[in-house]
């Protein structure tokens, strides 16, 4: 760091010195998951709360507790202007009474969007330490945050010790930055729920429909990522995903996944954000075999179809009769977002070889409820079109919709949902002159 010290300390202030380059009515976007920046959140809340601040206009994806407990806090509604791409945990009742506002868009798009619809006055996220050649790491959770980094008017960084530098488009040179702090505290740590007892039936049935040498892509959620085990006895299996989950660092570790057959970076593990514990982070650190790109690319549909054999996996909520796939709507409200699943749903269908897999189990509520249903409730969103769906999984077994009619659609669905709705499902398929 020698060459670039004098810059360095040029630049490093406090958390409170630095937020006050933003000013009334400024557009600010911060970092993604475990790239929030505490300190910085913090102290924009602090002036927020002592009226040092007007009408700011913040910007997320996928909340988590350090934007919950600073910019999302009821005390400052008044003064922030909150909006999300995504909807998370932490934002979902602000989003439901209407406090945060829900922009739909599709993950890859958001920086086209941001280019063309507003202009970002500030950016604040957490960094990696600066490396020997001058550059900052946005670490595991890129998103569009190195697209974005350099279209806003000032990028300040909060340098974390634990933060992994990643290579790939995460890396941030010093003379980008305008202002730089140090906040060392531990990183986010995004653990996958406790397992369901169905997760080993449905992920050995995915797990069969993987070819060796496959490039793999798993959602959000805790299916997705349960299926990584019934993946160990497959070989040479590449990554090309959205979403960097422990289960697939499991098996980069125990040699399933190499990349070694990848026709697009080839030995690289590609990815636009990641989630896990401070093994998974700490296993990356410095690591060259993983790639962090931004979602306009990592997300492009064009680009997943150039990987061959490329393998998508994603959770649905529902399916319909027809073959409709929502994945973001439950019980009348917002419940998260599309993400990148179309993206790869399309993608995968594409590519040479490519399968695309959409996992959901049969009932929720006890067996209480069928998630597959004849019709969607009213206002319900889809997430994946009819046309686009390809594979439906649950716990039943696993159909292609591909190619079928209406009523071979309908009669394969019913063939995967509970046993115990098969019956009602047919009689309102009959009604629907699907029969």
């Amino acid at each position: 760091m020698n060459e670039f010290a004098d810059e360095y300390r040029r630049k490093l202030t406090s958390c409170e010195d630095a937020v006050s380059a933003i000013k009334d009515g400024d557009t600010v976007i911060h970092g993604v998951t475990v790239a929030e920046p505490p300190g910085l959140l913090s102290a924009i809340a602090g002036r927020a709360r002592a009226g040092d601040l007007k009408n700011i206009k913040v910007y997320t994806f996928n909340a988590q507790k350090h934007f919950a407990a600073t910019l999302g806090n009821l005390d400052v509604i008044d003064v922030i202007d909150s909006y999300s791409w995504f909807v998370s945990e932490a934002s979902r009742n602000m989003v439901r009474v209407g406090l945060t506002q829900f922009i739909p868009a599709y993950l890859h798009q958001i920086p086209k969007i941001v280019m063309e619809n507003m202009e970002v006055d500030v950016i604040v996220t957490t960094v990696s330490p600066i490396d020997e050649d001058g550059y900052f790491s946005f670490g595991p959770c890129n998103g569009y945050l190195s697209v974005l980094a350099k279209l806003s008017k000032k990028l300040i960084v909060e340098v974390n010790e634990n933060m992994p530098f990643v290579y790939g488009d995460a890396p941030i040179h010093i003379s980008d930055v305008t202002v730089i702090v140090e906040n060392t505290v531990p990183l986010l740590e995004i653990l996958p729920l406790e397992p369901n007892p169905l997760d080993p039936i449905i992920g050995k049935i995915v797990a069969e429909c993987v070819p060796d040498r496959a490039v793999i892509q798993l959602g959000i959620g805790t299916l997705p990522n349960a299926i990584s085990p019934f993946l160990s006895g497959h070989k040479d299996l590449g990554i090309h995903t959205e979403l960097l989950c422990p289960g697939m660092v499991d098996l980069i570790e125990q040699g399933v996944i190499t990349g070694r057959y990848k026709n697009l970076h080839t030995g690289k593990h590609v990815f636009s954000l990641a989630y896990g514990s401070h093994k998974t982070f700490a296993y990356m650190n410095k690591n060259k075999t993983f790639e962090n790109y931004p979602s306009s690319y990592v997300m492009n549909p064009g680009v997943i179809a150039q990987n061959h054999k490329m393998t998508a996996i994603n959770a649905v909520l529902q399916v319909d009769l027809l073959g409709q796939c929502n994945a973001e709507f439950l019980e009348g409200y917002q419940y998260s977002g599309t993400g990148g699943q179309l993206d790869f749903v399309r993608g995968a269908y594409d590519s040479p070889g490519g399968k695309a897999i959409l996992v959901l189990y049969s009932t929720a509520k006890n067996d209480e409820i069928s998630r597959i249903v004849s019709r969607f409730p009213a206002g319900t969103m889809v997430t994946t079109p009819r046309m686009d769906v390809q594979y439906i999984a649950t716990e039943y077994g696993i159909v292609n919709l591909k190619g079928r009619s209406t009523r071979e659609r309908a009669l394969a669905l019913i063939s995967i949902a509970h046993p115990k709705f098969r019956d009602e499902l047919m009689r309102e398929a009959e009604e629907m002159a699907l029969m």
